[in-house]
């Protein structure tokens, strides 16, 4: 039994406890290279322990690819790095069946997505086909090839970044594929004292490369086991439903959440509430995530887009407008 094999015959509240003291461990690791950065890096772990995948959108340079190096560097488990290009093809992506003479069939070779963490850099500059390649194991957690199906392994994690600056090349991503991940975020800049502080430790201040492994894959597997089991009440699952059900209602969307996001937004909750030592959800951690969770699923109407009313600021209203659930 691995050290975050969690057993039923512990008390939910120890076991949070522990589950929040590994999240923070991590988060600290990661932020001895990405500085000043604390509330992105713990959405792209909130994303990791809830099982589903990230997109980060933002400028050259601000450490996009870092952060996902980060990730896979802090836990001892496979990553792979796929560069999207034009030119790049489905195969390149999910692997290819070889015919092997020796012994007169068909083998299949692995490609750089059969692994734990796996950086899609540039996600955006390769052609739909392409893109399509992540569609199904994103979804499925799983590969098919030649009508044989291939597992990959556990826990399975997408970081896809995109530059929204450089777009001569590109090809956007569609509403289906958004909607595969979990959490869109974007990185920014640093404050004043914390580029001060990269600018003070390099080249001899801490990299990827030498950032020490603080958790094991099983490690993290067990956390998503158990944060799977936090205990949601059924007033937040109300709120859940009654924000996303609003977004279908506003006159500022064209396009609402759909279910995939208010169970995403129920994961991503229940991740919250153990990385904070608590064995239960409470609606702020709805709240906290209603954002990078949702507004990359809504689309909005013309009149917004020219009125420049963004998702966030309709998601905003709503929450504002919206009963809290308050406890018994």
């Amino acid at each position: 039994m691995t050290q975050y094999a969690y057993e039923q015959t512990q008390q939910p509240a120890a076991l949070a406890g522990q589950f929040a003291q590994r999240f923070q461990m991590l988060a600290a690791n990661i932020e001895q290279v990405i500085r000043g950065k604390r509330e992105a890096v713990e959405l792209a772990l909130v994303c990791m322990f809830a099982e589903g995948h990230l997109l980060i959108e933002d400028v050259p340079g601000t450490g996009k690819t870092t952060l996902a190096r980060c990730i896979a560097a802090s836990v001892d488990a496979e990553w792979g790095r796929i560069q999207f290009t034009p030119d790049l093809l489905p195969s390149d992506i999910t692997g290819v069946s070889i015919f092997n003479q020796a012994h007169q069939k068909f083998e299949f070779h692995q490609g750089p997505v059969f692994a734990n963490i796996v950086l899609a850099d540039e996600i955006n500059r390769a052609s739909p086909k392409t893109q399509s390649a992540l569609l199904e194991v994103m979804e499925e957690r799983k590969v098919t090839v030649d009508a044989e199906p291939h597992p990959v392994p556990r826990p399975f994690l997408v970081v896809a970044t995109q530059n929204p600056v450089d777009m001569d090349g590109t090809y956007a991503l569609p509403e289906a594929q958004l909607d595969r991940f979990l959490m869109q975020i974007s990185v920014g800049y640093p404050d004043h004292v914390s580029e001060v502080e990269v600018l003070k430790g390099m080249p001899s201040g801490p990299q990827v490369d030498r950032l020490p492994v603080v958790a094991r894959a099983s490690d993290v597997a067990g956390m998503i086991d158990f944060a799977t089991r936090i205990h949601v009440a059924d007033p937040v699952y109300d709120y859940i439903v009654a924000l996303c059900a609003a977004t279908r209602h506003s006159p500022h969307l064209r396009l609402g959440a759909s279910p995939r996001g208010s169970l995403a937004l129920l994961r991503a909750a229940r991740v919250k509430a153990a990385a904070a030592g608590r064995h239960y959800v409470v609606p702020e951690d709805v709240k906290a995530l209603a954002v990078p969770v949702l507004a990359h699923r809504l689309i909005r109407t013309p009149e917004a887009e020219l009125r420049d009313v963004t998702a966030a600021n309709v998601l905003g209203e709503l929450l504002a407008g919206m009963p809290v659930p308050q406890a018994a």
